[in-house]
């Protein structure tokens, strides 16, 4: 474990990520491990950042344009305009922060800021939160000092920038890291099967109109044991409870759950969507899942998400066009009609999480600032952790904790 910056090495850094839970989820988490250090942080965003749910209180927010640019090149003017006054207004907040570096974390509101580091000569550096590199990121990877990923493999990364790249992982949200501790819940033929199904911060209607009509198609044995927990878009609320209570499965539906890491924790089997940060927590607790990739994901990102997770037998991808009520029970039995089979996936999805990301995220932060790197993963170099790794026995499976609902 990093240890904390010694007393007189305090930094300034400044964070840049867009509006959404997947580049901001990341970036908070990686803003506390610096704070905790001792450094000062800033964060760049846009308005939705700046107000997003789990922003930490000590870190200060500013508010950048930032254009987009969309496939009608008409737009494009406006964009680049947009972009320049963003890249202004953080050069203008440079030199009042004096920050040791700049890290961004994907989508256009981090352009500016980072177009800013190179006309101040700040170090940079890019967090990849898929296993695609972004659109952004893309732009950016020739004039960034470092290129974080969160994946061994990552497509769309030019080779030519192999030297900078460092695996370090997606970080997530300390109370779901702190997860990673307790034990698999019990699961044997006569305990109840506890299903959890998001889809991601705006709910997924494919999960409210396939998983309530799939669920009830599962063999009695397993379907008189069924506890869902679902999140829905408000608009599929009721057409979903309806659903669940004329297939008589007890379901408890929301449009946010404020103690989803409490509720990840109960699960047994998660339902959802691919998002980076939705696998980041599913491997960094260990949860089975079956997964359905959002076919408009930019360069299919979601899909490519799951490829470690599948391959390593912690999770079942199904594409959207195949994710049909036959389809899903069919998955599910696969996966938990032997007890064994279900806490077996719990493990394999629990060794491709990376705990230390946050950390090792700081430590290559750090490095920007003249401090030693420490053991972060260096791609295609023999790191101290790295080799440790590879001698290290395989973990055996956690022990599966006591059920805490009465039968």
């Amino acid at each position: 474990m990093t240890s904390p910056t010694p007393t007189g090495a305090s930094r300034h850094f400044v964070l840049a990520a867009g509006g959404t839970g997947g580049h901001l989820i990341p970036a908070f988490a990686l803003a506390t491990e610096l704070h905790q250090r001792g450094h000062h942080v800033a964060l760049i965003t846009d308005e939705r950042g700046a107000n997003i749910p789990g922003k930490p209180d000590f870190l200060t927010a500013h508010v950048l344009p930032a254009g987009r640019f969309g496939k009608n090149p008409l737009g494009w003017v406006a964009g680049v305009r947009a972009v320049m006054e963003g890249r202004a207004m953080a050069l203008r907040l440079f030199e009042h922060f004096q920050p040791s570096a700049i890290i961004g974390f994907g989508g256009y509101p981090a352009l500016p800021a980072l177009l800013a580091a190179t006309a101040a000569k700040l170090p940079s550096i890019v967090h990849e939160q898929n296993a695609v590199l972004g659109r952004v990121n893309r732009l950016l990877a020739g004039r960034v000092n470092a290129i974080a990923t969160s994946y061994e493999t990552v497509e769309r990364l030019s080779p030519k920038h192999a030297a900078k790249v460092h695996l370090v992982g997606n970080p997530v949200r300390a109370e779901v890291l702190a997860l990673r501790a307790s034990d698999f819940p019990a699961f044997t033929d006569e305990s109840l099967l506890r299903i959890l199904v998001t889809g991601g911060s705006q709910g997924a209607s494919i999960l409210s109109q396939i998983v309530p009509d799939g669920l009830a198609m599962l063999p009695p044995a397993l379907r008189q044991r069924l506890q869902v927990t679902q999140q829905c878009r408000a608009e599929d609320l009721e057409a979903v409870r309806k659903r669940y209570a004329e297939h008589d499965i007890p379901a408890e539906l929301g449009t946010y759950f404020e103690d989803m890491h409490e509720r990840l924790a109960d699960a047994h089997l998660f339902i959802g969507r691919a998002g980076a940060s939705t696998i980041a927590e599913l491997t960094a607790v260990g949860r089975p899942a079956i997964l359905v990739p959002l076919p408009i994901a930019t360069d299919d990102h979601q899909a490519v998400n799951t490829r470690e997770m599948v391959k390593a037998g912690g999770a079942r991808m199904v594409r959207q066009d195949a994710f049909q009520p036959k389809e899903l029970a069919k998955q599910i039995q696969a996966m938990a009609m032997n007890p064994q089979s279900l806490a077996n996936a719990a493990h394999c999805a629990f060794n491709c999480g990376r705990p230390d990301a946050a950390k090792d995220l700081a430590d290559l932060v750090e490095s920007m600032s003249g401090i030693d790197l420490m053991d972060v993963i260096r791609v295609g170099e023999a790191s101290p952790r790295a080799a440790h790794a590879a001698t290290r026995p395989q973990t055996a499976p956690r022990k599966a904790a006591k059920d805490k609902v009465d039968q």
